[in-house]
């Protein structure tokens, strides 16, 4: 073998070594990936009978009952996973560590997701100005630009904005979360005729999600789908 060859080969696996990393869940080595092939395995997954409006499981698939007597503004939901342990704590490590390679993978995982998603533009959930500052990026924003990309729809960043500062959501009683919300976007574009996707990276009750659609529906829209990697279920649906 040559100099040359050799030196190649020892070039190709110091590079692999130096690309390999540990699983962020359980420390096992796990290559390129962010998580090891068993850990993947093994994250939780919603079940495909779920209610066509707002993706929380039901025994046959069927609208809920919250969906039957108090049909949100939004016309169909999709999600990914129930937001449960660990997900729950790679959703936080991205949002709030930093960790913008869990974006990518985030993002992977939307746009495999099973459903026929009928939308011509995505819009990401906005983030207030003052928030998105804090931050450093709006984690919506990353999710909806690497699902558009592989589903080859646009995404308009632009058009929304959050034009109030609101109390965080989580931190609210279910009854109050609508209040908090209401009148929180602006829309500067006249969506008559579109179809629409709403995306955002965790779906709690659905109230931020159901107040942008009404403002987009204000504007024009004629259908709005909304999307999460993540939806929340409620305690007597946890796994």
């Amino acid at each position: 073998m040559s100099i040359l060859i050799r030196s190649a080969a020892l070039i190709r696996a110091s590079c692999a070594s130096l690309l390999t990393q540990d699983c962020l869940l359980c420390a096992a080595e796990s290559g390129n990936r962010l998580l090891c092939r068993a850990c993947t395995e093994d994250l939780p997954q919603l079940p495909a009978a779920r209610c066509p409006r707002c993706a929380l499981p039901t025994p046959l698939g069927e609208l809920c009952g919250r969906c039957l007597s108090r049909p949100p503004h939004y016309d169909a939901g999709f999600a990914v996973h129930p937001y449960a342990f660990p997900i729950d704590r790679l959703v936080q490590s991205f949002k709030y560590g930093h960790r913008l390679a869990l974006g990518n993978w985030f993002g992977q995982q939307l746009a495999a997701v099973d459903g026929n998603i009928e939308a011509e533009l995505i819009i990401p959930m906005p983030l207030h100005p003052l928030r998105l500052r804090e931050r450093g990026f709006n984690q919506a924003g990353e999710l909806a630009r690497i699902f558009g990309r592989a589903r080859r729809i646009p995404v308009d960043t632009h058009s929304c904005r959050r034009v109030r500062q609101t109390a965080v959501q989580a931190a609210l009683p279910w009854r109050e979360r609508a209040r908090n919300v209401r009148g929180a976007f602006d829309c500067a574009t006249d969506f008559t005729g579109r179809r629409l996707l709403l995306i955002d990276d965790v779906m709690t009750t659905g109230t931020s999600l159901d107040e942008l659609a009404r403002t987009l529906k204000l504007h024009g829209a004629a259908q709005v789908s909304v999307l999460a990697l993540a939806r929340a279920l409620p305690p007597s649906q946890d796994a």
